[in-house]
Order: structure tokens, then sequence, then C-alpha cells
């Protein structure tokens, strides 16, 4: 019973002192999102865009967020050429990778929400998030809501980016992904604002 205690403790005390990070996942292909623009009445524009080229970026990103901090996007991008025996996305490792990352970068404990990804509920994920206890509180998201994952503002940001794009490949569309992030990266205001749109307040500890 006392273990339990000693446990909850400090589960509770890192969660009050903690960065409240967002994680989601994206991806992007060589064909490009469609977007919108102006036209004349009757006269629909039209870009032919040529996606010929094979494989795929897989995206992992954090929208970090402390009241009276400046908000923070962690993020790391994987790039799959479809050769034998390369990884197609973000698998556990990665995860683990990603959120070490984001502790040390932070500088503090994390209070991660995530959704339901079979990576993120798995044996191996959830007991590795046993170990990491005195840092790490993770928080689930309610089946199909990704409308208070702040994340998918990002994914959606970036997307206005890609429209038309024109690369000769996927490394050159990760080269292009990642500039897109970097550049919200820089944009605390903008990472606000996807946080507002979920419509979720955050206070300050008592």
């Amino acid at each position: 019973l006392e273990e339990v205690d000693v446990a909850r403790f400090k589960r509770t005390r890192a969660a009050w002192s903690s960065r409240l990070c967002f994680a989601d996942e994206s991806g992007q292909s060589l064909r490009p999102p469609k977007g919108r623009t102006w036209g004349r009445r009757g006269h629909t524009p039209v870009l032919t865009a040529s996606y010929g080229g094979r494989g795929r970026v897989s995206i992992a990103g954090l929208v970090c967020v402390k009241p009276g901090m400046r908000t923070r996007l962690i993020y790391r991008t994987l790039t799959y050429h479809r050769r034998k025996g390369e990884p197609k996305g973000f698998g556990v490792e990665r995860f683990k990778a990603l959120l070490h990352a984001a502790h040390a970068q932070l500088g503090g404990p994390i209070s991660l929400v995530w959704d339901s990804l079979p990576e993120h509920i798995c044996a191996r994920m959830r007991n590795w998030i046993i170990e990491q206890e005195d840092w790490l509180v993770v928080y689930r998201l309610p089946a199909y809501a990704p409308e208070l994952n702040p994340a998918e503002g990002v994914w959606a940001n970036l997307r206005g980016t890609l429209l038309n794009f024109a690369v000769r490949g996927i490394d050159e569309l990760t080269v292009l992904i990642r500039h897109g992030l970097k550049r919200m990266q820089y944009q605390p205001g903008l990472l606000d604002g996807f946080i507002a749109e979920t419509g979720l307040v955050l206070f300050d500890p008592p």
C-alpha cells in the first residue's frame, strides 16, 4: 500500500509541474493534397501534377504547452523509399526516442496526450511508460476525437504549404516538409492558435 501511495504522489507531482504535450502522426506521399483557389465562374482551375514516384514521409509531432511559457513544436520525420527492410512508419522504439528527446529539450516532466494507435497502447509501450513514471504521465484521447488535438492544426497548416508542390522525389518532399515544420517552430502564436481551435482552456496549477 505504501508503494502505491508513493507512485501516485510521483505521478501527481509530475503532472502538475509538467509540459502538456499533444502527440499525433501524419504522412504525405508524392501525390499533392488538393487545394482551393479563386477562378472565373464556370471555369474550374485545374493544375496537372505528376506523382509517379514512390515512397512516403511519415511525421510524428508534439505540441507542447505550459501556461507562462512559449508553446513548442517537436517533431521527427521518417522517409520510406519502399526499399526492402525499410520501416514504413513510426514504431514503438521511434516513439520512445521522440519522447526521450522531448523530455531532454523541455527540461522537465511531460504529461502526454495521444490517441489509441496500436503502437501507443501495446504491451511494450505500456510497460515502458510505467518505467518512466518519474517524468512521464500519459492520457488517452477519446475515440474519434481529432478536434481535441492541437497537432491536427499542425497537419492542416502543413498541407496548406504543400499545395501544388513540385518535387522530383521523396527526399525532396522530406526537405519541403521539414522546412514547413521548422517554420512553425518559430511561430508560437500560430501554435497557440491550434490550441485555441480545440476549445481547450489551460489553467495555472494551484
